[in-house]
């Protein structure tokens, strides 16, 4: 029987005991240690595009990481923090999803998901049965967009400053800001010009131009009022009538009000609402899986008289 994403997530831990493990070697290292069958190995999901047991591995290292037990290394590759290394040395404790919570990373992670009350007693795969059909997968469907979004935000926090400034330039640029033109955004870098970090042109003389701000800020570091009336001010000296400024984190309630008082030429984006655009625009993420719902054609079958 292939095991649960909990059940796999000591013998994950346990498989970088010895250091840095790549992702899809641990998965056939768990078919083995389970004794899979050939069938059970080759199991996909609906989509038809990951095995079972890859998915659940995946979910086991992704539980462990937000609690801080391991730590991804670079792509498809992972290791053991000190904090994993003594989890792992405790073979006393039961490594699950519900003894994840004793971390305040992990809890922080729940709460940035939106974790309903089930989320850490069942596996990523199963949805609530108290509902109907089209409600169980509307919740699934939002679970995993809610978490995808945690992850999103965690995967910006860690990439350089210059990666998230040419980010929400192509993020404003999927969004259709530009136009059509070639070259209608840019990100400024170590060049910005007086606390401008990214440039928006509306027509391809740049006649019309949006102002970017990005502040690369973790979760409990607001932005404040004085981060506005500088942008404010950066927006003033060009003369420019509109700005954007964006941040990973939140903004406090005077920086809000600061951009109120100054006018509706600022668009404030926090790390949730930055989330939400990215997975909208597909920007940082893609399709994993389409899913075609079919609901019966009442006109199909209407019959008429003869």
């Amino acid at each position: 029987m292939i095991p649960t994403y909990q059940e796999l997530m000591r013998p994950v831990l346990a498989s970088a005991s010895t250091g840095e493990r790549k992702i899809s070697d641990v998965v056939a290292e768990m078919e083995d240690k389970f004794d899979l069958s050939d069938e059970e190995r080759a199991q996909l999901l609906p989509s038809g595009k990951q095995t079972v047991i890859a998915n659940r591995v995946h979910w086991a290292r992704s539980y462990m990481k937000q609690a801080g037990l391991v730590n991804n290394t670079r792509r498809g590759f992972f290791e053991l923090t000190d904090q994993g290394r003594t989890v792992l040395a405790d073979e006393t404790i039961e490594l699950n999803a519900k003894y994840l919570e004793r971390f305040e990373d992990f809890r922080e992670f729940q709460a940035r998901g939106g974790k309903t009350e089930d989320v850490a007693t069942a596996s990523p795969m199963e949805v609530e049965e108290d509902g109907t059909p089209d409600e169980e997968l509307q919740a699934a469907h939002a679970r995993l967009n809610k978490a995808l979004a945690a992850n999103l935000l965690d995967q910006v926090r860690s990439s350089s400053p210059a990666f998230f400034e040419q980010l929400i330039v192509d993020l404003l640029l999927a969004m259709g800001y530009g136009g059509s033109h070639g070259d209608a955004g840019r990100a400024l870098g170590r060049t910005g010009d007086n606390g401008v970090d990214g440039v928006i042109d509306q027509d391809p003389l740049g006649v019309d131009q949006i102002y970017l701000q990005a502040k690369r800020y973790a979760a409990g570091n607001s932005v404040g009022s004085g981060d506005i009336r500088d942008f404010f001010g950066a927006l003033s000296l060009k003369k420019a009538t509109k700005g954007i400024f964006v941040t990973t984190s939140s903004f406090s309630p005077s920086a809000s009000q600061t951009a109120h008082d100054l006018g509706a030429r600022l668009v404030l984006i926090d790390g949730a609402q930055l989330a939400r655009l990215m997975i909208l625009q597909n920007v940082g993420c893609r399709d994993k899986d389409v899913l075609h719902i079919k609901a019966i054609d009442e006109n199909y079958f209407e019959e008429t008289d003869v």
